[in-house]
This record gives structure tokens, sequence and C-alpha cells, in this order.
């Protein structure tokens, strides 16, 4: 019989572009404090879809970037409007190697 001491289980939910996760959310997901979010928005890393209430809301894709962030900060000791930078090259770069993407499956035969 298989060792069973080393099993882990894992859950997790497939979050798409149209999720919307709030700020209670994101800090619990990222294990960050509101005040981290809220510089992070001040920044233009992030931007709230809508206030509902007390509470701000956001697209999904802010944990990726809030994630990122984190990193760059942890690993490169970048500050937050370096973080911005980067982040908006990274985005630029995707967009970049989709569109030759689309070029190169177009030229194929």
């Amino acid at each position: 019989m298989a060792n069973m001491t080393n099993l882990h289980i894992l859950f997790g939910e497939l979050l798409d572009e149209s999720t919307e996760v709030t700020l209670v959310q994101l800090c619990r997901t990222c294990a960050v404090q509101p005040d981290t979010i809220e510089a992070m928005v001040d920044q233009g890393i992030l931007e709230p879809l809508r206030k509902q209430g007390q509470d701000l809301c956001f697209p999904a894709t802010s944990i990726k970037r809030i994630r990122i962030t984190l990193r760059l900060q942890r690993d490169l000791d970048v500050n937050l409007a370096g973080a911005a930078l980067a982040l908006e090259l990274l985005e630029r770069i995707d967009e970049l190697n989709a569109r030759l993407r689309i070029m190169k499956d177009g030229l194929e035969p």
C-alpha cells in the first residue's frame, strides 16, 4: 500500500477576467494588508472596478499583478513606481508576442 503521509489535497477555483474580487479577498489571497492594496491603487498597479458599499471590487487579474509586484519588491527591491513600469512593459511584451504568433500563423503553410 502507498505511503499516505505525503498526500496533499489542493482545492482551487479558476478565475476568468470577468470575475470580481473584493479588497478583503485580495488581502486574504495575497497575504497583504489593505494599505498595501491602496498603495498599489495609488501607483496605478491596480484599478478598482467599482465600489460595493464600503468595499472596493477588483478584477481577478489583480491577483497576478499583486503577486508579480510583491516578487519584484522582494527579489529585486523594486519600489511601487518601478513595479508599475515593469508590469506595463511585461504586458506590452505579452501583447507583442501575441501579435507575432498571429502573424506567424498567417504565414505558415
